[in-house]
C-alpha cells in the first residue's frame, strides 16, 4: 500500500471530481461550466499530489512546451466559453504530455485479469 500526506490525499480528491466533472460536462453536450470546474480542479489535484514545484517543472520543460500550450490553451479556450474546441486541444495537449506514460499503463493493465486478456489477443498487441 502506498502512504500518501495529507496534501496528496487532497490532491486524489481534487483531481477524480476533476475527472468527474470533465466526463459530465462531455455527456451534457460541453457543458462550458461542468468542463471549466473541472479543468481547475484536474490542475489543481494535479499540483497537490505531485507538489507546485514538480508541475511546473513538468509542463515547462523545454521539449513539453508545445504540449503544455495546447494542454494550457485549450484549458483558456474552454474558460472562455468555446467548449468543443477547448476539449479538443485539451486532448492533444494531454497526449502529447503524457504520451511517456502510455506504454507504462498498458503494461499495468496488461496484468489485470480480464482486461489484460483483451489486450494479449493478436489483433490488438503490438507485434514484436
Amino acid at each position: 500500500m502506498i502512504s500518501l500526506t495529507d496534501s496528496q490525499k487532497i490532491g486524489m480528491g481534487l483531481t477524480g471530481f476533476g475527472v468527474f466533472f470533465l466526463f459530465f460536462g462531455m455527456i451534457l453536450f460541453f457543458d462550458k461550466a461542468l468542463l471549466a470546474i473541472g479543468n481547475i480542479l484536474f490542475v489543481a489535484g494535479l499540483a497537490f499530489v505531485i507538489g507546485l514545484e514538480r508541475t511546473f517543472r513538468f509542463f515547462f520543460q523545454k521539449h513539453k512546451m508545445k504540449a503544455t500550450g495546447f494542454f494550457l490553451g485549450g484549458v483558456f479556450v474552454v474558460l472562455i466559453g468555446w467548449p468543443i474546441i477547448g476539449v479538443v486541444l485539451e486532448i492533444y495537449g494531454f497526449f502529447l504530455l503524457f504520451r511517456g506514460f502510455f506504454p507504462v499503463v498498458v503494461g499495468f493493465i496488461r496484468r489485470i485479469p480480464v482486461l489484460g486478456s483483451i489486450l494479449n489477443l493478436p489483433f490488438i498487441s503490438a507485434p514484436s
